[in-house]
């Protein structure tokens, strides 16, 4: 079965007479609970719920490895350090991954004594910082650069070393790319972007290859609390039928997009890992089925690239990605990325591309008035 079927159907109990299709969500902080507790399959909200039981049975058949959802990508990551990690461990991270996540790392891991060793994504420079690693942490693309680096290759050498390996997927999405399949023990993502794709849930998931880990991760969910709202998890599983869909217009939209600003002169560095003379694309074309829905370019200045935001009338200046209404935002407005001041981040939706262009055209000719 391709993905595109898969994921309308992943997670779905088989079709009753009489009954919904997707089973509403379960509302519980507590079950009927008599007896030994070992014996039911649901007991207390923190630890399980019939709602996540669905969505992350769909998690798992995508991935191809069984899946815990968290109440944020945060969340998703901290489970993953927290349950591997002890100090005086060694973790290699991208030195151009997210943000925040490198914030985590660089703060309370390194406070806890963790050992931190960092590499850019191009290149797979990572694999020479891998002697004494207890984990090693890749993004790919890398968010905000979208660079990119061989999964096979690091892995391979993650393994050869016995180094554990952690993805973070969120910018390809499952049905882009798939780490576990490239043999990573943990694939992570911030299923707030185009997983759910609608702009209004927070949620993240970790999908793990061997059974120790996914005890590891339930057990820290469970006692951090870091868990979602059924709510939220039911929406999750119904957007998750329209991802396939999704992806392949804004994957399309993306490509012409790009190629678009390729054609401006008043626009530099313009990447998207689809763009066939784009650094990324050799790598990104062997492992990755769709290529996302960020291209980044380069405005001269903070001051124009404020100005095309106020120009564009199709494009809402706001953080976070992977959504059905094309945004955008001057990324380094948040520091901490080795990026110019006129970096635009932009994350493109499902409308028309002809619109799209349209609209970019006269908010970039809009900056040279």
């Amino acid at each position: 079965m391709r993905d595109a079927t898969r994921v309308v159907r992943a997670g779905m109990p088989p079709a009753e007479q009489g009954e919904p299709f997707h089973p509403g969500p379960v509302f519980a902080a507590k079950f009927h609970l008599a007896g030994d507790p070992g014996q039911v399959s649901y007991s207390y909200g923190r630890m399980h719920n019939p709602t996540w039981t669905h969505f992350e049975e769909a998690l798992a058949e995508l991935e191809g490895g069984p899946s815990r959802v968290f109440a944020s990508g945060m969340a998703a990551v901290s489970a993953v350090l927290g349950s591997v990690l002890r100090p005086g461990d060694v973790l290699v991270i991208p030195d151009d991954g997210y943000f925040t996540a490198r914030l985590l790392m660089d703060g309370y891991f390194t406070e806890m004594g963790i050992v931190i060793r960092r590499a850019p994504t191009t290149g797979n420079a990572q694999a020479a910082l891998l002697d004494g690693a207890k984990l090693l942490w890749i993004e790919t693309p890398s968010n905000p650069g979208l660079d990119v680096c061989e999964l096979s290759t690091l892995i391979a050498a993650a393994q050869a070393k016995g180094v554990l390996t952690a993805v973070d997927n969120t910018t390809a999405t499952v049905l882009g790319q798939k780490p576990l399949h490239f043999g990573a023990d943990f694939s992570v993502s911030s299923d707030t972007k185009a997983l759910t794709g609608h702009s209004d849930l927070v949620m993240g998931h970790v999908a793990v290859r061997e059974t120790r880990w996914l005890n590891a991760i339930t057990q820290w969910r469970t006692r951090i609390g870091a868990i979602p709202g059924p709510m939220e998890v039911w929406l999750a599983h119904r957007s998750l039928a329209t991802l396939d869909v999704r992806m392949e217009r804004i994957q399309a939209n993306a490509l012409a997009i790009a190629r678009y600003l390729k054609t401006r002169d008043d626009v530099t560095n313009v990447r998207y890992p689809g763009l066939p003379d784009d650094p990324a694309y050799p790598i990104a074309s062997r492992q990755m089925t769709h290529f996302g829905p960020i291209v980044c370019f380069e405005l001269p200045n903070k001051s124009t690239a404020e100005r095309f935001f106020a120009a564009s009338k199709l494009v809402a200046e706001a953080t976070s990605f992977g959504g059905v209404h094309t945004s955008g935002e001057r990324r380094a407005r948040w520091g901490g990325d080795a990026i110019s001041e006129g970096y635009i981040r932009l994350s493109l939706g499902i409308e028309h591309a002809d619109d799209l262009i349209a609209d970019l055209e006269q908010a970039l000719n809009a900056c040279r008035e």
